[in-house]
């Protein structure tokens, strides 16, 4: 189907007047929130700057993601270092984009960097990545010039793989494209918690349709949710962490209608900025309650900023996603 086909690159272009997050790392910090023992979430002190996560075992260390430069990557190893003296053997990418990737220059040679075979097919053009992720640094561009080099995965898988720390098993997979092609989550089965990065947020929390429309990532969430049926809760790449199943289905039905109102509205031949205003906007009363409670637990952020900040965000999103589905469905006529 048209309207299925994924790009090798993300859209570039954005709806007039959007502001997209802010992932500068400046003034942010880590917090480490304790799910079970040897398993925490790294959550920074600013949303939606990038949370990271931490798996150990009693052989060796997993972190999750390695921030957006090399600063943010030796942040999280020296966060890492307070919490044990397990060797971190393995590095987790769950995306290919580079406040996800750009900190793995600055990780020892010896920690095995991991993800899908398409994240790693997608960081090729480390200049191109640097461009597309300047637009989300609000000033702060100088900082990539200490990432002078993209280092890929060691490690590719296609579908899913396991990795032994040592009396806890960590699973990775690969459910099909969503934010981006090879969206990687990282699955801890014994305390039934995953690390989502862009493809899975909060209940209510807007994603971005960067690299393909509605229903592909459909098809990618029934899977999750039919592979990991025991799933409790999640650690999104931003923002709060929350329930996964809520998670799910707050997103399926978000793209269901999505599709759905785009298609009927360029069957009715409308405008771009006509489809914009027909779309059903779910944040034109405020965020989801349950939402706006969960920054109450790490945000540093005054809770009316981080809350009003945030719903600007999703407003943002929402907009994209419109235009991104919109200009996939109008060139497949």
């Amino acid at each position: 189907m048209a309207n299925t086909y994924i790009p090798e690159r993300e859209i570039a272009d954005r709806p007039h007047g959007y502001q997209g997050p802010n992932l500068s790392p400046s003034g942010s910090a880590l917090t480490p929130v304790t799910l079970g023992e040897g398993v925490h979430a790294l959550m920074a002190t600013i949303p939606p700057k990038d949370n990271n996560g931490l798996i150990i075992g009693t052989q060796a260390a997993l972190v999750v993601d390695a921030g957006i430069t090399p600063t943010v990557a030796r942040l999280i190893q020296d966060t890492v270092a307070g919490l044990t003296d397990r060797p971190l053997r393995y590095l987790v990418n769950t995306t290919y984009h580079g406040d996800h990737t750009f900190g793995n220059m600055a990780f020892p040679a010896q920690t095995v960097i991991v993800s899908s075979r398409i994240n790693k097919e997608n960081m090729a053009d480390l200049a191109y990545e640097k461009r597309v992720r300047s637009g989300n640094m609000y000033g702060d561009e100088a900082l990539f010039d200490a990432v002078t080099r993209w280092r890929t995965p060691d490690v590719a898988f296609d579908g899913h793989v396991e990795i032994d720390l040592g009396g806890r098993a960590v699973q990775l997979w690969h459910f099909g494209p969503g934010n981006g092609p090879g969206d990687t989550v990282v699955y801890v089965p014994d305390l039934r918690t995953a690390w989502t990065g862009n493809f899975l947020c909060h209940a209510g929390t807007a994603h971005m349709l960067l690299q393909g429309g509605p229903l592909p990532y459909l098809e990618s969430l029934h899977r999750m949710k039919e592979t990991l049926p025991e799933l409790r809760t999640i650690v999104p790449g931003h923002g709060p962490m929350g329930d996964g199943p809520a998670a799910i289905d707050a997103l399926v039905e978000y793209l269901e209608r999505l599709h759905t109102e785009v298609t009927e509205a360029i069957a009715a031949e409308l405008t771009l900025e006509q489809t914009e205003i027909s779309c059903t906007d779910p944040w034109a009363e405020g965020l989801d309650p349950v939402l706006s409670a969960a920054f109450a637990a790490y945000t540093a952020v005054p809770q009316d900023i981080a809350r009003a900040g945030f719903l600007d965000l999703c407003r943002n999103l929402h907009r994209l996603n419109v235009m991104a589905t919109y200009n996939l469905y109008a060139s497949a006529k």
